[in-house]
């Protein structure tokens, strides 16, 4: 049952039992059944305005996806498998987190400060460097070995 519903019987109640508005009694009774009348319609519009809002919310929702798909192109599942926190295909992109051995601070680095081999550490100074050859290795795990 709706609070609109609840409150049409809290009537029906009242009128049952002749409540008499001339009484200090019932003058406060009929004002309750005002106020919780009142409370009622407020609510029921919320609600109405929530679903609307819902409705909406939900209709964007499918547009911009219908966007994503158009802009990116539909997720095929596949990312560059670069074992970075890329989104796509393109490396130049890609970043690797580093934690700092003495401060603990992580560290993202992209494709060109791995290039350089080292680094010095942003929040301590401690200097780091890279030796990339076991991450090249790991690379070629995943791929066919040529046939000669």
């Amino acid at each position: 049952m709706m609070l609109s519903e609840k409150a049409a019987y809290l009537k029906g109640l009242m009128d049952g039992l002749t409540v008499d508005d001339s009484t200090k009694e019932g003058k406060i009774l009929l004002a309750l059944y005002d106020v919780v009348k009142e409370i009622c319609e407020t609510v029921d519009t919320i609600d109405a305005d929530v679903d609307d809002i819902v409705e909406f919310c939900s209709t964007i929702d499918e547009d911009l996806s219908d966007v994503e798909d158009e802009v990116f192109g539909e997720d095929d599942g596949e990312g560059c498998h670069c074992h970075c926190h890329c989104d796509d295909d393109d490396d130049d992109d890609c970043t690797y987190e580093v934690t700092c051995p003495t401060c603990g601070d992580t560290i993202e680095l992209n494709d060109l400060m791995l290039e350089d081999g080292a680094l010095d550490c942003p929040n301590c100074g401690e200097h780091l460097e890279f030796d990339l050859d076991d991450f090249e290795e790991d690379e070629d795990d995943g791929e066919e070995p040529d046939e000669e």
